[in-house]
């Protein structure tokens, strides 16, 4: 595992594989929303997920932020696609990149989980629903 900096910021990301999940993920908070995903997966709450599958461009623009990959896509029972970011921290690039998702691909529904839905899904996580949660 590797540590990076975040968006020049003190925070920082915990970056590299994890084998209990089997992926390479950015940040310590991907990876536990990644092993969230795994316990609805395994409780029969969603089809599938999958990690940063798809990227969205955004052609019509010459400048600035031109594509988009969310983090997790996810199938849900009824086979509906819904996509889910996860952001601790919404710099400018991402409030665009959002922006222009809803303007592109309106009929593409993306999830943001923010640090307060993560704090929240942590507290309902960590205390041992879910394994390995960091």
């Amino acid at each position: 595992m590797t540590r990076e900096k975040v968006n020049g910021s003190n925070h920082r990301a915990k970056g590299g594989r994890r084998e209990d999940i089997g992926i390479y993920v950015r940040s310590s908070w991907e990876a536990n929303y990644a092993r969230y995903l795994n316990w609805l997966l395994k409780n029969r709450q969603i089809q599938k997920w999958e990690y940063e599958p798809d990227t969205f461009r955004f052609d019509a623009i010459k400048r600035g932020c031109r594509s988009y990959m969310p983090d997790f896509k996810v199938t849900e029972l009824n086979g509906d696609i819904v996509y889910h970011e996860v952001k601790g921290y919404m710099d400018q690039r991402s409030r665009t990149a959002l922006k222009r998702m809803g303007k592109y691909y309106p009929n593409v529904k993306v999830i943001v989980i923010d640090g307060a839905a993560y704090k929240r899904l942590e507290k309902q996580c960590a205390g041992g629903l879910v394994k390995n949660w960091e």
